[in-house]
């Protein structure tokens, strides 16, 4: 069976997880059934609208968020609205990409997944109104399913969303950022959003209050743990597969987790040095040098640790909830984000 978007970052772990081969099956239906909605969605009668999410939409993606919404509402066991959860895994998946084409302009990023962002190609104004096209459609998905939770729920995981990408930007700078302040921004930014997805899965079926709690700490403890790996693929990822510059977060500024952890761990004389270099215009031999140290002196593996102890906690998370196929396809996302390369 070929293997796609998302589910191919478990690798061997399907080997392990004891999955029902016909649960694998339905998740790649459903995600398909997602992909074509989402070109559906991207049409618009203004050609530039269109051209800005079609390059979006090109440069693929794991499809994570959707694929999330549907595993949670299997893994109650309950029946659920499969075109429901369709057409929300898609309103999320358009709020995602918004997200991306938005990040794509503050970033001035020429590539994203190795291939030009339509800010590249269009520029700043297209981008960003382009980028708010796309929210627009999701939030009318939303309002045309009518569950007034669902539209609460996602209504606030945007707002601390926005807010935490503007925290982010506030932070700027700041080599001496305090750990809680860096992991409060990848709450807001990243964890929150994956934790509603979990939740709304969770609503559309007849879940216990106690059920959506569950669902919604493993979608926390996930999205923790896929930031804490996306600071990572940062210093030591393959420029190649991530589609970025090794070390962009440090040459832009922004202090991550593995430097804040470096620069605990460092002489005076070292920490100058990185406060000097920080944001400051880089070489390849200063980058080098600090990556080195960042071995040395642990930071990374340190960071690494974080990332699977918010792993472990999301596999945690889910033991109120019946044993099952599903259940442990969700446990085996886990892995697969704390393994990832890109």
């Amino acid at each position: 069976m070929k293997i796609s978007g998302f589910l191919s970052s478990l690798g061997e772990a399907f080997d392990t997880l004891k999955i029902n081969p016909a649960v694998i099956a339905q998740t790649q239906n459903y995600i398909a059934e997602v992909e074509a909605e989402l070109k559906v969605q991207i049409g618009s009668a203004i050609p530039l609208v269109e051209e800005v999410g079609q390059i979006t939409l090109r440069g693929g993606g794991k499809r994570l968020r959707p694929a999330l919404v549907f595993l949670s509402a299997r893994t109650t066991g309950l029946d659920f609205d499969n075109h429901r959860a369709v057409q929300l895994g898609v309103a999320m998946e358009l709020i995602h990409m918004a997200t991306l084409i938005h990040d794509d302009v503050i970033d001035d990023a020429a590539t994203r997944r190795g291939e030009p962002t339509a800010f590249s190609i269009h520029g700043i104004t297209p981008s960003i109104l382009g980028g708010d096209v796309l929210l627009a459609k999701a939030m009318r998905l939303l309002a045309e399913d009518g569950d007034l939770r669902i539209i609460r729920l996602v209504s606030q995981a945007v707002v601390e969303l926005a807010e935490g990408e503007v925290q982010e930007i506030a932070v700027r700078g700041d080599i001496n950022l305090p750990l809680d302040d860096h992991l409060q921004v990848l709450r807001m930014k990243t964890a929150s959003f994956i934790e509603c997805c979990c939740r709304i899965g969770g609503m559309l079926t007849e879940a216990t209050e106690s059920e959506l709690d569950a669902l919604g700490s493993y979608g926390h403890h996930l999205g923790m743990a896929f930031q804490i790996v996306d600071d990572i693929l940062d210093f030591r990822g393959d420029a190649a597969k991530t589609g970025k510059p090794v070390a962009t977060d440090f040459r832009d500024g922004q202090a991550t987790l593995p430097l804040i952890y470096l620069l605990t761990e460092l002489s005076p004389e070292e920490k100058t040095f990185v406060e000097m270099k920080f944001g400051n215009g880089s070489t390849d031999a200063d980058l080098q040098l600090i990556l080195s140290w960042m071995t040395d002196k642990k930071a990374l593996a340190r960071a690494d640790q974080d990332a699977r102890e918010h792993a472990s906690s999301a596999r945690d998370s889910l033991e109120v909830l019946p044993d099952s196929s599903e259940r442990r396809l969700l446990s085996g996302v886990t892995l697969g984000v704390t393994r990832r390369q890109n």
